[in-house]
C-alpha cells in the first residue's frame, strides 16, 4: 500500500523530493540516557557525546519540519507498532521543536499504512487489543500536531493462516479497498502541493 502511495505521488510530483527510511533494513538508534539528556539541555552546554547523539535527533527533525507530506507504514506487531518505528517516533520527538505548545511541523499531513494480519475494528473480538491507531493518533497529532489519517488494511494472514481461510475474501476486499485509498490520497495531497 505505501508503494501504491508513493507511485501515485510521484507521478502527480514528478520534480518533488522523495526521502526513503526503511527503519526495517537500516534502523535508528534507540534513545539512551546521552541523547535523552541532550534534548533536555542547552546545545551551547553539550558534551561532545551529546552533541553526536543530538545531531541524528536534529537531522530527523528536519526532515520532518521540511516534508510537505508524510507516508508511514506501521504494521501491526504483537498489539502495536514495530519498535524501529516506535525508536524513529523517540528520536524525532524533541519538547519545544517538534513537540509542545507550537510544534514545528504542526498540520503537516500524515498517512499511516496500519496493516495487521486479523481484525481489531470496532465491533470484532478483539478491538481492546487495537493499539497501532490509538498510539500513532496521540504520539503524531497529539504530541507532534501532524494531520493524521489512516489507512487500514485488515486480515493479511487469511490467505497464509488456515484457520482464516473463510475470511479471504474479506482480506482480498480490504487489500483493494488500502490500494486504493492510497492511490486516492497521494494524488489528493500532491494535487495540494
Amino acid at each position: 500500500m505505501t508503494a501504491s502511495f508513493r507511485t501515485a505521488w510521484e507521478e502527480q510530483h514528478p520534480n518533488g523530493t522523495v526521502i526513503y527510511r526503511d527503519l526495517a533494513a537500516d534502523p535508528l538508534p534507540h534513545i539512551d540516557e546521552i541523547s535523552a539528556t541532550a534534548g533536555f539541555s542547552d546545545p551551547a552546554e553539550h558534551t561532545p557525546e551529546q552533541r553526536a547523539a543530538f545531531a541524528l535527533r536534529v537531522e530527523l527533525a528536519e526532515e520532518l519540519e521540511r516534508a510537505d507530506a508524510v507516508l508511514i507504514g506501521a504494521p501491526m506487531y504483537n498489539f502495536t507498532i514495530p519498535s524501529t518505528l516506535k525508536t524513529w517516533l523517540d528520536q524525532v520527538i524533541i519538547v519545544g521543536r517538534t513537540a509542545g505548545e507550537t510544534p514545528s511541523a504542526a498540520g503537516t499531513p500524515v498517512t499511516v499504512v496500519a496493516s495487521r494480519g486479523g481484525s481489531y475494528a470496532p465491533g470484532t473480538p478483539r478491538e481492546s487489543f487495537e493499539f497501532v491507531q490509538n498510539y500513532l493518533e496521540k504520539a503524531l497529532n497529539g504530541m507532534l500536531g501532524l494531520d493524521v489519517d489512516f489507512i487500514v488494511p485488515e486480515l493479511t494472514l487469511a490467505r497464509t493462516t488456515p484457520a482464516m481461510a473463510d475470511l479471504v475474501e474479506l482480506s482480498d476486499a480490504s487489500r483493494a479497498k488500502a490500494h486504493e485509498d492510497a492511490t486516492t490520497k497521494a494524488k489528493a495531497l500532491a494535487a495540494r502541493f
